[in-house]
């Protein structure tokens, strides 16, 4: 099986739309990731990066109606597939086996 290589900011996005289920597109994407992180984020680079997760196969899309508040556009949701899925298991298991390879003396020197 091919591992899944995502970037932090992929991952955290991904982990996002995960987060929001069937509410996800790019503004409460944007909302969300900014309230968790208390970092201020750019909504055209979440943008960018939902569409990239989108062309790797970790998300698909559906567009939703127009909405006379959002001027008769329509918002694009995001749900996260299988092999996104896969993929977030995989970034979590290799992010705890290195917390758990890491020596007990190193979070000592970090004051915890």
């Amino acid at each position: 099986m091919k591992r899944a290589f995502l970037g932090e900011f992929e991952e955290v996005v991904l982990l996002t739309v995960a987060v929001l289920d069937e509410s996800a597109y790019g503004v409460t994407v944007t909302q969300e990731i900014e309230q968790k992180t208390g970092r201020a984020v750019g909504f055209s680079t979440v943008h960018t990066t939902l569409q990239r997760l989108e062309e790797k196969g970790y998300l698909s899309s559906r567009m939703s109606g127009a909405t006379a508040e959002r001027g008769g556009r329509r918002k694009r949701f995001f749900t996260v597939t299988a092999a996104g899925r896969r993929a977030l298991v995989e970034v979590k298991q290799v992010r705890e086996q290195l917390w758990d390879a890491l020596p007990p003396q190193t979070l000592q020197l970090m004051g915890h």
